[in-house]
């Protein structure tokens, strides 16, 4: 999530004159969402989402160290747009999002994250390892795998970081990027400092997950644990018990413990990481700025939105930008919004 240098807690955060333009064809809980389209240009449109249940398939393919598990939607030969999901989730938090790109001619594919789902390991030998680094080329490897140059890329939590890494370090391998509570690349020197009590407190998770008992509480409970953290952090978004299990089924995965344990540790200098990827750590701690076309989406109720309408990292994104605050939505965009999402894809994709 985003780096506690920079965190602040700004629910019913203003979205300025970046409102209401798609007030015609949000849903009310994200009627706020998004500005128009650049100026001279048509604005795109999509459809609505239709309460999608599951991905028709998930696919396989060998990626690096991984056999990555991912869904796929949209023409082969079509633009491509990269989805990635964070922790507690899933690739269903794009379920409805994929197929309204789809429509507009994108090949969308959405990957589990290493530790999730039918995402596995090639061989039981590998660290399991959770840097930021490792993730990010994960993601590349996979591109590689399938035999793309070049893709949009978005993402929340976990997925924004990544999504960003890649945007910062590797951007001829981006074409675009919609990030989550913007700027999220970690720098694990800054996060020796403390935060304010009450931003503290949002974060009470990683310092569970510092000590064995939370290790264990997390193994034990890991629905559950799920669960509450998505009533916390999402305090509006009313989901079913089905919608909950379908994701909680990606929380099976045998290393999903201890990926989970090893990301959070490791962002607070608890846990060591790969010192071939050592170099990688020093640009991402160096806080590299973010050149390609960029959209940045906060939720107004995500505890985790920095203060400020996006002020706190807008210097970071240096290329053709836009913000937009999601009214009443909270940390879960793509799942809580699926029409501000997708429609903030086409956006980026035209700046």
């Amino acid at each position: 999530m985003i780096n506690r240098r920079t965190f602040g807690k700004a629910l019913g955060a203003g979205t300025g004159t970046a409102a209401a333009s798609l007030a015609g064809w949000l849903n009310p809980s994200a009627a706020s969402a998004l500005a128009a389209a650049p100026a001279g240009r048509k604005a795109p449109t999509v459809g609505r989402a239709r309460g999608h249940t599951s991905f028709d398939s998930v696919k396989q393919v060998r990626a690096g160290e991984l056999s990555i598990g991912y869904a796929e939607v949209g023409p082969e030969r079509g633009p491509v747009v990269i989805l990635l999901h964070g922790w507690p989730y899933d690739i269903h938090s794009y379920v409805d999002v994929a197929p309204l790109l789809a429509a507009e001619g994108y090949r969308v594919i959405v990957p589990y994250l290493r530790g999730y789902g039918s995402t596995t390991f090639l061989s039981s030998k590998t660290f399991r390892n959770a840097q930021q680094a490792v993730v990010a080329l994960d993601i590349i490897a996979l591109m590689d795998a399938l035999r793309i140059k070049k893709a949009l890329l978005g993402g929340f939590d976990w997925g924004a970081r990544t999504a960003d890494i890649i945007a910062a370090l590797w951007p001829e391998r981006c074409k675009a990027l919609v990030s989550v509570t913007g700027y999220l690349i970690t720098n694990r020197e800054k996060n020796r400092q403390p935060l304010p009590p009450a931003a503290e407190w949002a974060w009470w998770y990683q310092y569970y997950f510092a000590t064995e008992r939370g290790e264990l509480g997390l193994a034990e409970n890991r629905h559950d644990f799920a669960r509450l953290i998505w009533h916390n952090v999402s305090p509006t978004w009313h989901f079913d018990d089905a919608t909950f299990d379908r994701t909680a089924a990606a929380f099976e995965n045998p290393d999903y413990v201890g990926i989970v344990i090893h990301n959070y540790r490791w962002r607070l200098g608890l846990a060591q990481g790969d010192p071939r990827f050592d170099g990688i750590e020093a640009k991402l701690a160096a806080g590299p700025g973010v050149a390609v076309p960029t959209i940045t989406l906060d939720g107004a109720l995500d505890p985790f939105t920095p203060a400020g309408d996006g002020a706190a990292y807008r210097a970071k994104f240096t290329g053709p930008y836009a913000h937009h605050t999601l009214e009443g939505i909270g940390h879960n965009v793509p799942q809580e919004a699926p029409e501000a999402f997708a429609r903030a894809v086409l956006d980026a994709d035209r700046l």
